[in-house]
């Protein structure tokens, strides 16, 4: 009897440790929210393609811990994203969040998220409210306030001694942050402004306007296919003697569509794939090769989230109960960016350098982008001080 009940309990323990060992291989599961098809889906396709690109290099692991990633396309309406993270989170389990790709989408779920207890590291798109008043201890972004992507191509024009700027963007908030940031480093009143419904595909009238008024620039704002159209149509209309200035247009994910019209356009922007250091020259030649095209910013902004998460959950070995160091690791940012140095600000949004680029066709035919200038260094965005947290 006493062997039989020695075997037992060996036997019980033996289950034990099995069940242990297989409880704590169960994958982290992490939700990927963004925007996958259609007119709006380019940036989010890229943003995904990065993000497991970092996942897939270490193994399907993120700081040493087995994750699942459950990608989910918000179909660029705020009342599906925000049902789906209910049931990510109330179904599945889920509280670590990546990935978002447009404004509006941002402001329908990054509270929600804090407010069940999650975690949510953005790799694109920086609405004000997020930076400023509305800013929430669990999130965290390694892309940009919005406003800063306009505000250095705004320091760039004034720079350039450009009297004469007209703007477009379309009418919802990410257009409307983008010219006021344009704005407040421009510092001179634009000639006009322009705010286009969303679903506008045909900017025959706007162009019209320009020739009329004979800026000495173009600033636009038009992301993902409203790019790849107002460019095309730009140099159709006759006007690539205007410069175009602009902010996530003539940018890597856009430029193979839109070809040589898009030659000498400028945009602003925080990092480049002519990048020097040795994380960026990995993760080009990395992307590259798995995917067969030049990675854009919403790429690099999102393996930036991969590699920042993974030195989060480095540090608290998985364990992401533990919110309050979960939050100290991801504010710490132990990892080695491909912009190079990485900090953040009190509310959670990077102190970066924000440069210039231009777009040319390089030695093997693609059109691509350069980095001409770096008009603002160790840049915080103007919202910060709004924000109360320390």
């Amino acid at each position: 009897m006493k062997v039989n009940a020695m075997l037992a309990g060996i036997g019980l323990c033996a289950a034990s440790m099995l069940h242990i060992t297989t409880h704590a291989q169960e994958p982290l599961k992490i939700g990927f929210l963004a925007e996958m098809a259609g007119l709006y889906g380019a940036p989010g396709q890229d943003q995904y393609d990065a993000f497991m690109l970092a996942v897939e290099e270490r193994d399907g692991k993120l700081g040493g811990v087995p994750v699942q990633i459950i990608k989910e396309d918000t179909q660029f309406k705020p009342d599906v994203a925000s049902q789906l993270v209910d049931r990510l989170m109330d179904r599945d389990g889920v509280q670590l969040f990546t990935g978002i790709t447009y404004s509006h989408i941002m402001l329908a779920v990054y509270k929600k998220i804090a407010d069940k207890g999650g975690f949510l590291v953005a790799s694109n798109t920086g609405p004000a409210q997020v930076a400023g008043e509305g800013c929430s201890p669990n999130y965290f972004t390694t892309a940009w306030q919005n406003d800063q992507l306009a505000e250095v191509v705004g320091r760039y024009a004034a720079d350039k001694g450009y009297e004469k700027v007209f703007a477009l963007a379309p009418n919802y908030q990410a257009g409307k942050d983008f010219i006021a940031g344009f704005k407040r480093e421009y510092k001179k009143p634009l000639l006009n402004e322009i705010y286009t419904p969303l679903s506008q595909q045909d900017f025959s009238g706007e162009l019209s306007m320009i020739q009329a008024a004979n800026p000495d620039a173009v600033y636009v704002f038009y992301p993902g296919g409203l790019g790849v159209n107002f460019v095309k149509q730009y140099a159709q209309a006759g006007l690539q003697s205007i410069p175009l200035l602009n902010t996530a247009t003539t940018e890597g994910i856009n430029l193979p569509a839109q070809g040589e019209t898009a030659i000498g356009a400028v945009n602003g922007s925080f990092w480049g794939p002519d990048f020097d250091n040795p994380t960026s020259k990995h993760f080009v030649q990395a992307f590259e090769a798995k995917y067969k095209r030049i990675p854009s910013q919403y790429a690099a902004q999102a393996y930036d989230s991969a590699l920042l998460i993974d030195s989060a959950l480095a540090k608290v070995k998985g364990n992401i109960s533990d919110k309050d160091a979960l939050r100290a690791a991801f504010k710490e940012a132990d990892f080695d960016s491909l912009r190079g140095n990485f900090k953040f600000g009190n509310n959670h949004f990077p102190i970066q350098d924000m440069h210039v680029f231009e777009a040319y066709k390089d030695d093997k035919g693609r059109m691509t982008i350069r980095r001409i200038a770096t008009p603002m260094e160790d840049d915080q965005d103007s919202y910060a001080h709004l924000c109360p947290m320390k």
